[in-house]
């Protein structure tokens, strides 16, 4: 009984936690449409929670005063910040959870299929145009060009830790050649090498990110320019590709002919509607900036690889090489941590995986260094 008790009260917790995170996301969402999807689906969310809640009470449990999650308030602050769409992968990552979470549980078999839609409807959300859709074809279709948001806060976590990872390995082993060779921690050559691995790291990092999109742009215009040319030169043919399109997305024969023609009639619209749908490009961001994309990915990398770097400023020695073990280590657990955004995992089975694994490299390259001193002071 107790067993079930707790199982009830999980169940509870994420569906109210969703429910919160929905209304959240309704009640900054700009468009009023999207807006109603997620109050609809905030009000699931509800329900589902109130069956646990009345499940508890029958069993003898007691049902706590409601208190959000840190990876909810996290979401809602990203998606105030920084918009919804930001967060809406993460967020079709809960529902798939949710989804296996009930398979075994016989309480909520009725609630699968429910969970699956959300996901299936948040990932139309995140992937799809709904330029020009309006009325019932927006119920049907309900969606927006895939946004980005979710790729580049996993992305920046990453590239923090890249940078932290990379500087850190690359400082332990400099220290341990140099504790070696010098009879003494060399803080000179160790500050000397850490800065010189940020500046490459993040310089390198910088420029390969400038270089793709800046590459992905150049094909998205290209792309862009031969869908204008196949416009002018078979339009009806391009009409049947939008047809095909909708029919496909749920739209039957006539709606969709209907809304493809409409597209069709307008030049600007057709190019618009082609370039969203068939090639899955956004036309007014074309991948983002590059310049943007490079000095974000240079900050973030400098970011990581600053931390390992800042005990030795102030302090030298093997000191300043533990100091140096620790700053990364809490640096590690809290990348860790930020990463169970995305994967749903235990915060402090994902940091402390991050911490075990940084840890054992950076302790195996200090052994490589120090072998190596050896050798040189031989």
């Amino acid at each position: 009984m107790e067993v079930n008790i707790k199982r009830y009260l999980e169940n509870w917790s994420d569906e109210r936690n969703s429910a919160l995170l929905y209304s959240f996301l309704a009640d900054n969402e700009k468009d009023t449409r999207l807006s109603e999807v997620y109050q609809r689906l905030a009000a699931t969310e509800v329900r589902h929670a109130n069956r646990w809640e009345r499940l508890i009470k029958e069993n003898g449990g007691t049902v706590p005063p409601f208190k959000p999650t840190w990876r909810t308030k996290t979401l809602c602050w990203l998606a105030k910040n920084f918009g919804v769409e930001m967060v809406l992968p993460t967020v079709v990552g809960i529902e798939d959870k949710g989804t296996d979470c009930y398979k075994n549980q016989p309480e909520a078999q009725d609630f699968i299929a429910e969970e699956r839609s959300h996901s299936n409807l948040l990932k139309q959300i995140s992937r799809t145009g709904q330029n020009g859709l309006e009325g019932g074809m927006l119920a049907k279709l309900e969606g927006r060009h895939k946004s980005a948001g979710g790729n580049a806060l996993r992305a920046a976590v990453l590239g923090a830790s890249d940078g932290l990872l990379s500087n850190f390995n690359l400082i332990m082993g400099v220290a341990g050649a140099s504790a070696v060779a010098a009879t003494a921690v060399n803080n000179k050559i160790i500050m000397l090498t850490g800065m010189a691995g940020l500046l490459a790291g993040a310089i390198s990092m910088a420029l390969g990110e400038w270089i793709s999109v800046q590459s992905s742009r150049e094909l998205y215009l290209r792309q862009i320019e031969t869908e204008r040319f196949e416009i002018e030169a078979a339009p009806e043919e391009e009409l049947e590709e939008l047809v095909l399109i909708y029919q496909a997305r749920g739209l039957d024969d006539e709606s969709a002919r209907l809304l493809a023609s409409r597209l069709m009639s307008n030049p600007d619209t057709a190019l618009d509607a082609l370039v969203r749908e068939e090639l899955g490009i956004d036309p007014d961001e074309l991948g983002g900036s590059a310049w943007e994309a490079a000095l974000t990915s240079f900050a973030l990398f400098a970011l990581g690889a600053v931390i390992p770097l800042i005990p030795f400023i102030f302090t030298s020695g093997y000191l300043a090489i533990g100091l140096s073990a620790g700053a990364s280590a809490i640096g590690l657990f809290l990348l860790g941590a930020a990463i169970t955004l995305f994967t749903n995992k235990p915060i402090f089975y994902s940091g402390m995986r991050q911490v075990f694994f940084g840890l054992i490299a950076a302790g195996a390259v200090y052994l490589v260094g120090h072998l190596i001193g050896v050798q040189i002071a031989g």
